[in-house]
């Protein structure tokens, strides 16, 4: 509550200033970064749900036009043009006038501009990191899982 009184007593961002925000922290372009990936995964998916069926010639035809209407589906859903009044509305819900600005300083400044280049490296870095941590734990849940299929065949 009390959160709140203090986020209605701050004057809210204008249009202008969380534009200023977006386009310093580089929104579009992440996005734009994003979607290659976001639809690399979709293609994966339906690959997944197809890969064990066979399919006539028609069917694949079929099929391939279907996953290209879905990927232009998503393209055109998660576009900058759909998708900014969408942020500027969350920031304006979300930040007072003097948070956006001081996050676009922030992002304008040389600190600000080299954290947005290293981002992609360090969630790259954090994936793999994270992977790697994960593999011995997900081979000692396989063997538990293997010890328990084997005494259930007993």
């Amino acid at each position: 509550m009390v959160g709140n009184i203090a986020l209605a007593a701050a004057s809210p961002p204008s249009d202008s200033d969380i534009n200023r925000l977006l386009a310093a922290s580089r929104a579009q372009s992440m996005l734009d970064a994003m979607l290659p990936q976001m639809e690399a995964m979709q293609a994966q998916q339906f690959a997944q749900l197809t890969q064990e069926k066979s399919f006539t010639p028609e069917q694949k035809q079929r099929l391939q036009r279907i996953q290209q209407r879905t990927s232009q589906t998503l393209r055109e859903a998660l576009s900058w043009s759909q998708l900014r009044p969408m942020y500027v509305d969350l920031y304006k819900q979300s930040f007072s006038k003097e948070d956006v600005l001081a996050m676009a300083e922030f992002y304008e400044s040389s600190a600000g501009q080299s954290l947005l280049d290293k981002t992609p490296a360090l969630m790259q870095n954090l994936m793999v990191a994270i992977q790697q941590k994960m593999n011995p734990l997900l081979a000692s849940l396989q063997k538990d899982l293997e010890a328990i299929v084997a005494e259930e065949k007993k």
